[in-house]
């Protein structure tokens, strides 16, 4: 078979339009089943100008991964098209040339903004209230024939823009969330097709978002990125004898409409008889109960702007009604059968003035829609309909975490509440998936579908803890614990970057915020191990995963600050024991209301992850070939091993918390001192496990560790029982009581299906899913043996009650999967290797390793039995 290129990608871009990389870096992925292809080199073709002006450049190397930009940096807003062509090494084939793929720059510098600047609405905020969306708008001919056009906008909150009365683009939540005093993104579209010759209207919806809106839980906190609302559009029209541009300035107008209010946590509140039709239409004519006014102009954000390093917030799928209940009270109840973040989209008909009212929660109590786990979230939308025949209407600037949907105000005798009228539209960061699972046990694989929803609801531009009560914050911790599993699952490397740039620039003294964007009643900057220790550990996850030596390179200095100057300590160089820790957060022991009491020491844990995360940053060092630095850390790296084992392990291996994760962690660390310590503490784990009937005994600390902990001491069978109970504290038992996403608690829901009584209950929290992160690489058996995917670790472990499964990960390079079963006839594995790539192939019996290159092969063992 031949071998193909099937992709070109730009930095980590899924789109490459409106990039800020000049000079972007360039790769390929591949397709093919030829057997050990390597490349020896390559050619790229680039196109740019008008008329197009054509290189070609060509390279002796294997690497096909973010190599460098081959010729002159693109000027700002400079398209070019790309073709590339790899030749195997020896006689083994070339491949054909590529398809073309695109790639644009953005706007570079503020000179190429043209003076453009943000406009608000000439009138008195709100204060201390929400703020109603705004309207924008500015009418414009065109006298020519259009080539091309460019719209470049972000916003003082969200935005949506529409040009001649449709809406720009498919990104919803734009330009989504970021620490905006340090960056703020501007979006770049296509509108060609949008424009006419002769008259034409451009609008701009905004509405408060995360930039000025309610944040945190209880009263939170407002306007913490300012309290005006406000756009910033840039539209660059080319035509045949020139550039035409339309920006926003003191000559445009603005109103309101038909949105009255548009919370992030409360939701929206929608009044049709407000509604001004065509408004961003040419010719438009507000009626009489409109007002629209002028504009002033709001501060620059000139040094803040920045384009996107990531997909945008998408509607990426839709979910359908599963049944219409009659709650015990005679409320009407929507159950969508999945547990899912995004609204509802309505197809309706009814009297005028007619409000609607939807309370969207994951679960219910008693038959009745559970809206205690909210906290001060409402999750309410309210719709009130014009009556002028049927109306499809769906929120702009809010979302929801839920599965149920209580129904007040339905117009039933016009249009029955069915199917047909309402629909869940899911959407996140529109991330490539590049992972899949499956295996002969139905609860395994819904767990991994659970753990798959739980990411998509909660990467909203960040990655927040949970996505419908009065948080949704881009906590670290989590972050840490799950990024192993994200980077498997999606393509994460440009949804990282972006938020990294956050995390390193809200550093203070090298201390990090537990939440990035940091908002103050999550509690500010604080020096707390794990959420700290994420700024070292969420890079190298990621550059394990991407390959991407520049990224880790500019995400290494706040590495290096964090432990330098961000983490207070004793003498030895361990915590400061003063220092408020978390610790092993939300243990299975921990009571309701107090989810902080863990059976582990949270100072023990705090010292035994200074000891991990120092030596990561010496692997940093070694990875970026800063020598002096990898001697310095690895040095510091083994003077806190002796001073961890001086403090918590006995002269005969015993520590401080003989807990799932007082073992877990120093087995995973490598911090006993010698190997005979090392096995007596697996045994004793294994004994403790044993014990506790193989449920879980570990929070936010251990959880994601502990199967790796096992695995590495060759006690994968012990894990595999833990992973298929069934009872509470397990991972299976989330999935026997009905869940469709996995939880905070490992008993947010309580056997008798009563609510936990505990403050923190939420039903959608990607954390424990890090179980998926063992799963992968042991009943998967893929990991990346090299940073980036070239050379893939591959070791299937057979276990449990699991007679098969199969697994798939599209790497950078291409698609690599695993396929495998064990019957009467022994262990048989299907293992198919992308072109350019190599696999370290180690068999469950004989434990012995092989490498292959490229191609499909097929492994045996006749021996082998469960």
């Amino acid at each position: 078979m031949a071998v193909t290129i099937s992709q070109v990608s730009f930095e980590h871009h899924r789109v490459a339009l409106g990039i800020g990389e000049t000079s972007p870096r360039i790769s390929w992925r591949y397709e093919g089943s030829v057997s050990n292809w390597s490349q020896s080199g390559y050619s790229v073709e680039v196109s740019r100008g008008s008329p197009p002006q054509v290189e070609f450049f060509n390279a002796n190397s294997s690497s096909s991964i973010l190599v460098p930009w081959p010729t002159v940096s693109l000027a700002s807003a400079e398209a070019a098209t790309v073709r590339v062509r790899a030749y195997g090494e020896g006689h083994q084939p070339d491949t054909p040339w590529s398809d073309p793929f695109s790639v644009e720059t953005g706007l570079l510098t503020e000179d190429d903004w043209l003076g453009t600047i943000v406009i608000g609405a000439d009138r008195e905020t709100e204060q201390n209230l929400p703020h109603q969306p705004l309207l924008f708008r500015k009418e414009f001919s065109v006298a020519n024939k259009i080539k091309k056009a460019r719209l470049y906008i972000t916003a003082y909150g969200l935005y949506q823009a529409s040009i001649n009365g449709k809406v720009v683009g498919d990104a919803v939540l734009a330009p989504g969330w970021q620490s905006y005093s340090h960056r703020l993104v501007y979006d770049t579209y296509d509108v060609t097709d949008l424009l006419l010759a002769g008259k034409n209207a451009i609008g701009v919806h905004v509405g408060e978002g995360w930039y000025a809106g309610r944040l945190g839980a209880g009263a939170g906190n407002r306007n913490l990125w300012g309290d005006t609302l406000g756009a910033m559009a840039l539209l660059v029209i080319t035509l045949p004898n020139g550039t035409q541009v339309v920006q926003t300035d003191e000559t445009w107008q603005a109103s309101t409409g038909a949105l009255i209010t548009s919370e992030i946590y409360n939701g929206e509140v929608y009044n049709s008889s407000l509604e001004q039709t065509g408004w961003s239409s040419p010719g438009f004519q507000a009626p009489g109960t409109a007002e629209w006014i002028g504009v002033k102009e709001l501060a620059s954000p000139y040094g803040q702007l920045a384009a996107p390093d990531g997909p945008p917030i998408s509607r990426v799928e839709e979910v359908h009604l599963q049944e219409v209940l009659t709650s015990p009270t005679g409320k009407t109840i929507l159950d969508f059968g999945q547990n899912s973040v995004g609204w509802l989209r309505l197809r309706v008909a009814g009297p005028e003035g007619t409000t609607i009212t939807l309370v969207h929660t994951e679960v219910l109590e008693n038959g009745e829609i559970a809206t205690r786990p909210l906290r001060n979230a409402s999750q309410t939308d309210k719709f009130t309909l014009s009556g002028n025949g049927v109306q499809v209407w769906e929120p702009t600037f809010t979302y929801h975490g839920f599965r149920y949907v209580q129904v007040d105000g339905w117009p039933t005798d016009d249009t029955p509440l069915d199917g047909k009228a309402v629909v869940a539209v899911v959407v996140h960061s529109n991330m490539e998936q590049t992972g899949y699972f499956e295996c002969s046990d139905p609860l395994i694989n819904k767990l991994h579908e659970n753990v798959h929803w739980s990411m998509k609801g909660n990467f909203m531009s960040v990655p927040t803890d949970c996505p419908q009560r009065d948080e949704r914050l881009g906590w670290t911790g989590d972050s840490h614990a799950f990024s192993p599993t994200a980077n498997f699952l999606y393509d994460t490397a440009g949804f990282w970057r972006g938020w990294l740039k956050d995390f390193q620039s809200e550093q203070v003294n090298g201390a990090p915020p537990v939440v990035i964007p940091s908002v103050p009643a999550a509690g500010g900057v604080m020096a707390t191990a794990i959420w700290g220790d994420a700024i070292v550990v969420d890079p190298w996850n990621t550059y394990l995963a991407s390959g991407d030596l520049e990224a880790l390179q500019a995400q290494y200095i706040g590495a290096k600050a964090w432990l330098d100057s961000g983490i207070p300590r004793r003498t030895t160089g361990l915590w400061d024991p003063s220092a408020y820790q978390f610790g092993d957060w939300l243990d299975p022991l921990a009571p309701p209301d107090d989810a902080g009491k863990a059976t582990t020491s949270s100072l023990y844990v705090a010292d035994a992850y200074l000891v991990y995360v120092t030596g990561i940053v010496a692997q940093m060092a070694s990875e970026l070939g800063i020598d002096e630095d990898q001697s310095h850390y690895e040095d510091w790296a083994a003077n806190l091993t002796v001073a961890f084992r001086d403090s918590w392990v006995s002269s005969d291996g015993i520590v401080a918390n003989e807990t799932q994760t007082g073992l877990a962690l120093p087995l995973y660390f490598d911090l006993f001192e010698d190997a005979n310590q090392t096995q007596a503490a697996a045994t004793r784990l294994q004994k403790i496990i044993e014990a506790n009937s193989y449920l879980v005994g570990t929070g936010f600390a251990g959880t994601h560790l502990l199967g790796l902990a096992l695995t590495k001491h060759n006690l994968s069978d012990t894990f595999y029982q833990m992973l298929l109970q069934t009872t509470v504290p397990s991972w299976l038992y989330q999935v026997k009581m009905n869940a469709t996403t996995t939880w905070e608690r490992w008993d947010s829901l309580l056997p008798d299906g009563s609510l936990n009584p505990g403050s923190m209950t939420s039903f959608n929290h990607y954390a424990v899913g890090s179980v998926a992160n063992w799963i992968h690489q042991v009943v998967g058996g893929l990991a990346p043996a090299d940073p980036g995917w070239k050379t893939v670790k591959v070791s299937v472990m057979p276990g449990g009650n699991l007679t098969w499964a199969k697994a798939s990960y599209l790497s950078p390079h291409g698609k690599i999967s695993t396929e495998w079963e064990v019957n009467e006839a022994g262990f048989h594995l299907r293992l198919d290797v992308p072109p350019n790539v190599f696999a370290n192939v180690t068999l469950p019996g004989s434990g012995q390793t092989q490498r292959v290159g490229s191609g499909t092969y097929q492994f045996t063992d006749t021996e082998f039995r469960l």
